[in-house]
């Protein structure tokens, strides 16, 4: 292992983090809803997410939607571990593969969030949310590809039974962010807990965070149940699907 002398190098982090929030700037369904002439936030719900681009184009489109900005997620938090995977941080037993994983996730949440690029209105970061952690569970193990879109399966399997999109989807980062944050424990339990261990869970905290404050007025519609339902079996059955 290298050591990594955050202190040296920090630079590089500031780096990081402005090309994955202007990566998360990009929001891939404005992009295709105006490839089909449509401006996705002023339909539907407003939303330029899965969810709504599912309600308004349908299921092929609303899948589309999702693997792009999972993989707007995944793919920077992936390539930022291969770069970093063999350093750790000087005076500490943490990897810098796992710290970096989700700093470049965090950013990439925050972009797609908060875009600069429309006036800080974007989407809910769910997809990309959802496909940060599963990339990353999957650099270490690539069991991990099949193990996760398996747990995406039963995110979607309970949307289907409940009609509670918003719901599923927070269950969806909750259960990958509780999976994580295991195996961390795992790692280093036997080890000194220094700032470093402790800013690799609170990024994952932060970023479970974002995804539920960015739902607060679909879960005050759920409490009071006036949730709007989506429906994958009418969604199913709409034309183009």
């Amino acid at each position: 292992m290298k050591v990594f002398h955050f202190t040296q190098s920090w630079y590089e982090f500031v780096i990081i983090a402005l090309v994955c929030y202007f990566v998360g700037c990009f929001n891939f369904a404005r992009f295709i809803s105006k490839k089909k002439d449509k401006d996705i936030t002023t339909i539907g719900s407003g939303n330029p997410g899965t969810m709504n681009m599912t309600r308004e184009f349908g299921i092929k489109i609303g899948v589309l939607t999702f693997f792009c900005d999972a993989l707007k997620g995944g793919v920077p938090a992936v390539i930022c571990y291969f770069i970093y995977r063999k350093y750790v941080f000087a005076d500490s037993v943490v990897l810098v593969g796992d710290f970096i994983r989700y700093f470049c996730g965090f950013w990439v949440v925050v972009g797609h969030i908060f875009p600069v690029t429309t006036h800080f209105k974007g989407g809910k970061g769910i997809a990309s949310t959802l496909g940060l952690f599963w990339f990353s569970l999957a650099c270490e193990n690539v069991w991990w590809i099949a193990l996760g879109f398996a747990f995406l399966m039963l995110v979607v399997l309970y949307i289907y039974h409940t009609e509670w999109g918003s719901m599923g989807s927070l269950l969806g980062v909750t259960g990958f962010s509780i999976m994580q944050s295991i195996l961390f424990v795992l790692r280093y339990d036997t080890m000194p807990v220094d700032a470093y261990q402790v800013c690799v869970y609170a990024l994952i905290l932060g970023i479970n965070l974002f995804a539920w404050l960015a739902h607060k007025q679909n879960l005050k519609r759920v409490l009071s149940g006036e949730e709007h339902h989506t429906s994958l079996k009418k969604l199913a059955k709409k034309k183009g699907n």
